[in-house]
């Protein structure tokens, strides 16, 4: 503020409007910038123009990988006690049931999309 009264002193009356001006410019980006520190401190995001907008909230983990998860999860033991307890059948028939459960869920996600 000093070096604008100073510069008016200097430059005269004539100079004053452009002096206020950017006077203004210069106070506004400050307090830009103190707003912009307190808020990043404070955990918010500054706002900038250009920045992508935040991802929307997730609602839940994703199904898929539970169900893929789980089917791994289920078809280890299933498969030892298919196996040792029905031979190649019984493991045909465990794993094709563990196929038909992820091939609904996949079905299910599929046709929810539309």
């Amino acid at each position: 503020m000093r070096a604008t009264i100073e510069a008016r002193r200097d430059l005269g009356p004539d100079y004053e409007a452009a002096l206020i001006e950017s006077f203004v410019e210069r106070l506004d980006a400050t307090i830009a910038a103190r707003v912009r520190a307190e808020m990043e401190g404070n955990g918010f995001r500054a706002h900038h123009p250009y920045a992508p907008p935040p991802p929307p909230p997730r609602k839940g983990g994703n199904p898929a990988i539970t169900i893929a998860l789980g089917s791994m999860g289920i078809g280890i033991p299933l498969t030892a006690i298919a196996a040792g307890n029905a031979g190649t059948a019984g493991l045909l028939l465990a794993w094709g049931g563990i196929v038909a459960i992820n091939f609904a869920h996949a079905i299910g996600r599929w046709r929810s999309r539309d």
